[in-house]
């Protein structure tokens, strides 16, 4: 059976034959260098350095951006990244690809705000996979509500004192360089800037955090006691970081939506595998009405929320993205997955259980997806807000 997400393609007026080839080019890559490894990567708990080298060989890592920092940007447009992201949840691992491509949520910062000799300094490595870059903004006293963050960093002469802590950050242990958010002013959103700090400053350490699922991804808790960070790790202005960090939610919202589809996919395809081998009753358990319903079911789910990521995407590029409306599509694209692992876990029945199968683990591994870029509740609200409901 052709995968769900070429029909799709070749039926979608937004995908051209640059998308095909690409997508052709980032699932021989999949097939070659990640299908055969990935459950090594989920018990070993993170994945190799080396991969993250070879990702950029074939140009995924530096897909968008800056061409003078060693990115691509000629013929390139968000359908590709989207493209990406569908073609490495193929395996079935949600870690792989938050932290192969945690970069494209931690170098928008560094590249719009960054001073010339940081980004001199940090991008380059980074898209040549020589260096690993994390995004620390969540707390344990918080997570959504950024505005209220507590972590400080007092200006010393010409540094900043850093005190505080993150958690549930990727690639959290094997990150190179850190963009963390700090509050150097006073209360509210006002009061937040960014820093980069580096693995290996003096009071800067990390621990480990085990999780239900993204078991390739390495999390950790990050720790700063008393951390000196030259004053020319500012990224932007001092106070000013709020609204960037705001702005760089809406691309990684659709970006959850659009994986969380595509793992949705997964489920579907390798469910039917299933139903079409599979005997109950003297017939294949594909002939059953209650079954053919659930995969029509998952199918309405999946094409709405498709067509829906499609749309947003080509709005972002248009600079006419909406908060609420991808708030909205968020909770849309997650509650695909979960109602299509849920029901594909049904229909493989007790096999769905086994490890080894990757509906088992993108069952697991679907909550991360709900909570990541905020959750339900917060993405409810935001839009209520936004869309001129109070």
């Amino acid at each position: 059976m052709p995968k769900m997400f070429d029909q799709w393609r070749m039926r979608s007026p937004y995908y051209n034959d640059s998308h095909h080839e690409w997508s052709d080019t980032v699932r021989r890559f999949v097939e070659r260098e990640i299908s055969p490894h990935i459950d090594a990567w989920e018990r070993a708990g993170m994945l190799p350095r080396e991969l993250h080298r070879k990702a950029a060989d074939v140009g995924i890592l530096g897909l968008g951006f800056p061409e003078e920092y060693g990115g691509t940007t000629e013929g390139i447009d968000r359908f590709h990244g989207l493209v990406t992201g569908v073609e490495l949840a193929e395996v079935g691992a949600g870690g792989l690809l938050a932290s192969l491509m945690i970069h494209g949520v931690a170098l928008p910062p560094v590249i719009a705000a960054g001073a010339p000799a940081i980004k001199e300094r940090v991008v380059p490595g980074v898209l040549a996979g020589e260096k690993i870059i994390a995004l620390g903004v969540t707390e344990p006293s918080g997570g959504s509500d950024v505005a209220a963050l507590r972590t400080r960093a007092e200006l010393k002469g010409d540094r900043y004192v850093v005190n505080g802590s993150k958690i549930y950050i990727t690639s959290g242990l094997r990150a190179d360089y850190y963009v963390v958010a700090v509050r150097t002013g006073g209360p509210g959103a006002r009061g937040i800037s960014l820093l980069l700090l580096e693995k290996g400053m003096k009071g800067f350490t990390q621990t480990p955090l085990e999780k239900m699922g993204w078991h390739c991804s390495d999390t950790a808790t990050l720790y700063f006691d008393n951390v000196e960070v030259p004053v020319e790790n500012l990224i932007g202005e001092e106070g000013g970081a709020f609204r960037g960090l705001m702005a760089n939610f809406n691309g990684e919202r659709v970006g959850i939506a659009s994986s969380s589809n595509a793992y949705a996919m997964v489920c579907l395809e390798e469910a039917l595998a299933w139903a079409r081998e599979r005997e109950t009753f003297g017939t294949k358990l594909n002939q059953n009405q209650a079954i053919r319903h659930k995969f029509s079911e998952m199918s309405r789910q999946i094409f709405a929320t498709q067509a829906w990521v499609d749309r947003a995407c080509d709005s972002v590029m248009r600079g006419r993205d909406d908060a609420g409306e991808i708030a909205l599509l968020k909770i849309q694209g997650t509650r695909t997955l979960e109602h299509c692992a849920r029901e594909s876990a049904q229909i493989l029945g007790g096999a769905s259980y086994m490890r080894g199968c990757k509906i088992e683990r993108i069952y697991r591994e679907v909550r991360p997806n709900v909570i990541a870029g905020g959750s339900e509740e917060i993405m409810f609200d935001l839009a209520a807000k936004q869309l001129g409901y109070v």
